[in-house]
């Protein structure tokens, strides 16, 4: 792990790293066949207690990563989520939003330590059965061994199983972890401002349509709306 002296103070919001953060998943090698079909994305949360008010924003949100991705043949989305006392749960593949809606509003945050190792497990057992394209995380804290952690997203790299993840909160130790595991599966990591819903709604809808159209989509996405990164940086406080 980076000295202290080299990690990042707090996590920021500034066009430069939402920039970075674009072009990181636009460079990432496609591994989507030429013949489409749909993608497969696991979409991951942190539901200790300190997560219900992102948990809630997620649910407004997740109905826009399906409705980009339909043009491009569609999107499977599975939730994980872990809370309490050793609770991590996965639902089963959905296709439409109003189901993944369902599935989350019955879920109330509790609080618990981080799991972080049982999703990355999780998503690695899932591609072996049948292709994931992408894995998303959405927390704030990690309170497991880093060591671990960055040779499971390591193993998610080799099955070509890119990780996104979006930290929320000040604390750069967690942030650096964060930052491994993108780097060690061939993602990208990138913070959030709470205050902005409509940034996580749009980077969620990136990464959405990378897995489900690869590169090219994702630049067609980006040019539709006119430019991604100043949308996104509109939103920042």
């Amino acid at each position: 792990m980076a000295d202290d002296e080299h990690l990042p103070s707090k996590p920021t919001s500034e066009p430069s790293e939402v920039d970075a953060f674009l072009n990181k998943v636009r460079a990432i090698k496609p591994t989507h066949p030429g013949g489409g079909g749909r993608g497969r994305l696991v979409f991951a949360l942190d539901a200790t207690a300190s997560r219900q008010p992102t948990w809630d924003r997620a649910m407004h949100t997740q109905a826009d990563m399906f409705k980009e991705t339909q043009a491009l043949g569609g999107l499977d989305i599975q939730l994980v989520f872990y809370r309490g006392y050793g609770e991590c749960k996965a639902s089963k593949w959905y296709s439409q939003a109003d189901q993944l809606l369902r599935a989350m509003t019955g879920v109330t945050c509790l609080a618990g330590r981080t799991q972080i190792a049982k999703v990355l497990k999780h998503a690695r057992a899932e591609t072996q059965k049948k292709k994931v394209n992408a894995l998303v995380f959405v927390g704030d804290a990690m309170e497991e061994d880093p060591d671990e952690l960055g040779h499971l997203a390591g193993e998610l790299g080799l099955l070509g199983v890119p990780c996104f993840l979006f930290h929320e909160g000040g604390d750069p130790l967690v942030r650096n972890v964060f930052e491994q595991i993108a780097k060690l599966s061939g993602g990208a990591c990138c913070a959030f401002d709470a205050n902005a819903p409509q940034q996580l709604r749009d980077l969620l809808s990136a990464v959405a349509v990378y897995a489900a159209g690869g590169h090219k989509a994702l630049s067609d996405f980006s040019a539709r709306r006119g430019g991604v990164t100043k949308l996104l940086t509109s939103q920042v406080r």
